[in-house]
């Protein structure tokens, strides 16, 4: 018969262990404990508490925000699970001292970290910089979208809104019909009764819930003064689109020092479109910066890259303002490359006349069309949607019996060729200004950089860390969550690159 070793469950073993000595220095866990421990400013926390004279003992915030950024860092983003870990894993109880906090004690700590997480985060930024990890000449601007913790079935106008309430009301009332019918036919088919009363009393509950919030919130209008979709559960999110699908989510912006990926400063953004994104970020990044002794002016001369997705007169009217050097390419610039001619989906440039095709006549202030003919300013100066607006038309006649009609006018029956751009104070054309730049052999040679500057962040944060999405709920408290996991990233470059 074959022998095996013998083995007993009711024995009792005691295991020496070391809380401090688990801590390896190099470790990301190290560098956690070392930085709250000795380079973090924690009495911004201090305010919180009234317990100095009466009530129970709290748990110190340090405990808290170690297990936190020790359980993001995991991809353990639930509180529960960071309980769990407290309990069970020796790392956590090493970062606790042995202490578990409970889970609801662990998500108040963290969704009440509005005033204190932007400090925290520059205690962070402070020691990336002290630790020569920022090189302040070269910045890339991208966002994430992530999924928040509501539901995408729940959004819609308030109109769809409202369809909804009334489909659930219209079940409801079909679903009672259909009870009494079999009650009366002593059908036991149809279900046991404490199915159907639960059935019943759970669409009543989101009917009521829709209610509840059509009463209290107005419909979303955005820059264009049209509806957007409003959410029931948090109405600060929005649905996107994304090579993962249809989300509801968040646009989470980061924006990055390209020496060694340190993320400068993090926002979290309820709006699919990148169009107005960069001035808030931007914004920011500014104030982080001169928090760590950084001048108002840090920004001026320095590059910024972002994708064709911030090419709109906001954000490159905002890298102006900033003197900043910046390099923001227009969707189709691709299209104009012949280096991506192999690329599927490329699609060469139009044969109809573009902007590029009419010269501008700096003396006369006119534009003038491959015909030759002049095309005058129809106003001195206009505003639209706060912005400067220029639009320059060509006469009637001149389009009429132009030969070169069919490759200019859009329409058959149009009348007249017409320009209009946004323009800065000087009167360039901003977003043309931006087109030649990204087409210069500098600009081709900047631009490419910022894959490889922003993307490996993303990466690390949404694959490599598991904090792949949200689940707190409205902006602020969604925006601390996205700073902790910009956090949990720059810490990482601490103890890779920094102190040991």
């Amino acid at each position: 018969m074959a022998k095996f070793k013998r083995y007993d469950y009711s024995q009792k073993v005691l295991i020496p262990v070391c809380l401090e000595e688990q801590l390896v220095p190099g470790s990301l866990e190290f560098a956690i404990h070392t930085l709250i421990e000795t380079r973090m400013d924690m009495s911004v926390f201090e305010g919180k508490y009234k317990n100095d004279q009466t009530g129970r003992s709290a748990y110190d915030p340090k405990i808290l925000l170690k297990v936190v950024l020790q359980g993001y860092s995991r991809g353990l983003i639930s509180s529960r699970d960071i309980e769990r870990a407290c309990c069970e894993n020796v790392t956590f109880m090493s970062l606790s001292g042995n202490q578990r906090p409970d889970h609801s004690t662990i998500a108040s700590f963290v969704s009440s970290m509005k005033d204190q997480i932007l400090p925290l985060f520059c205690d962070i930024l402070l020691v990336c910089e002290q630790e020569n990890l920022l090189g302040g000449t070269f910045f890339a601007l991208d966002g994430v979208k992530l999924p928040a913790n509501a539901s995408k079935e729940c959004s819609g106008t308030v109109a769809d809104l409202k369809k909804k309430k009334d489909k659930i009301q219209q079940k409801v009332k079909r679903l009672l019909k259909d009870q009494i019918d079999a009650d009366k036919d002593d059908d036991d088919d149809f279900g046991t009764p404490s199915n159907r009363e639960q059935q019943i009393d759970k669409l009543n509950k989101q009917a009521d819930r829709i209610e509840k919030w059509l009463k209290q919130n107005d419909a979303k209008i955005g820059v264009n003064k049209k509806e957007l979709y409003s959410n029931v559960t948090d109405n600060d999110s929005a649905k996107m689109h994304t090579s993962h699908g249809t989300v509801q989510g968040y646009n989470a912006q980061a924006l990055v020092d390209s020496k060694h990926q340190v993320i400068v400063h993090g926002e979290a953004i309820g709006k699919g479109l990148d169009n107005d994104n960069l001035p808030p970020v931007v914004d920011g990044a500014k104030k982080n910066l001169e928090s760590i002794g950084k001048g108002k002016d840090y920004f001026k001369g320095k590059i910024l890259t972002a994708d064709s997705s911030y090419h709109s007169v906001t954000n490159i009217s905002k890298c102006n303002e900033e003197k900043l050097d910046a390099y923001i390419p227009d969707n189709k610039f691709r299209n104009r490359d012949k280096r991506f001619a192999s690329r599927v989906g490329y699609r060469p440039r139009s044969k109809k006349f573009t902007f590029a095709d009419f010269r501008y006549d700096r003396d006369t202030d006119q534009y003038i069309c491959p015909n030759g003919r002049r095309l005058k300013r129809l106003v001195k100066a206009g505003r639209h949607k706060g912005k400067l607006l220029r639009v320059y038309r060509s006469s009637e006649k001149d389009c009429k019996l132009c030969q070169l009609r069919a490759k200019c006018l859009r329409y058959k029956d149009a009348k007249r060729r017409h320009l209009s751009y946004y323009a800065d104070a000087s009167g360039q054309n901003i977003s043309q200004a931006m087109v030649k730049k990204i087409e210069t052999q500098k600009g081709r040679k900047i631009y490419p950089q910022r894959i490889g500057i922003v993307e490996p962040v993303f990466a690390n944060i949404r694959v490599h860390k598991r904090m792949d999405k949200f689940n707190l709920r409205g902006k602020i408290k969604v925006n601390i969550q996205w700073l902790l996991y910009c956090m949990v990233h720059n810490i990482e470059k601490i103890a890779n690159y920094g102190f040991t």
